[in-house]
């Protein structure tokens, strides 16, 4: 994976490199980390079995990663859902979850490239 792709993905590279000190190596080792991050799968165990506390906990987590890398395809559904498990609100939680694990899908074909 390089920058430019994750550029075309859509992730703002410029933010995410300044967080990691405009460390190349470093951010893209996080983005790997992140995408095999057991969260994504335990939040949509946890909408599956109804389970809003646990569901807002691994959202809220997934948020924090994925803003701090600037994964902005990934992060904007994820930032939805966390809102409306925080306070509770009916809304489509699969469909902002399917969104986000699409996305999420996306950039793990881009990472074995």
């Amino acid at each position: 994976m390089t920058l430019d792709m994750l550029k075309a993905f859509g992730a703002d590279v410029t933010e995410g490199m300044n967080r990691c000190m405009d460390n190349e190596e470093f951010y893209l080792r996080l983005i790997k980390a992140a995408m095999e991050d057991g969260a994504f799968e335990a939040l949509g165990g946890a909408l599956s079995a109804s389970d809003t506390e646990k569901a807002f906990e691994e959202a809220h987590k997934l948020k924090g990663v994925l803003g701090n890398l600037s994964l902005t395809p990934i992060y904007e559904p994820l930032a939805e859902l966390t809102e409306l498990l925080r306070h509770k609100t009916p809304g489509d939680y699969e469909g902002l979850y399917g969104a986000a694990m699409e996305k999420k899908n996306e950039l793990k074909a881009l990472l074995e490239q």
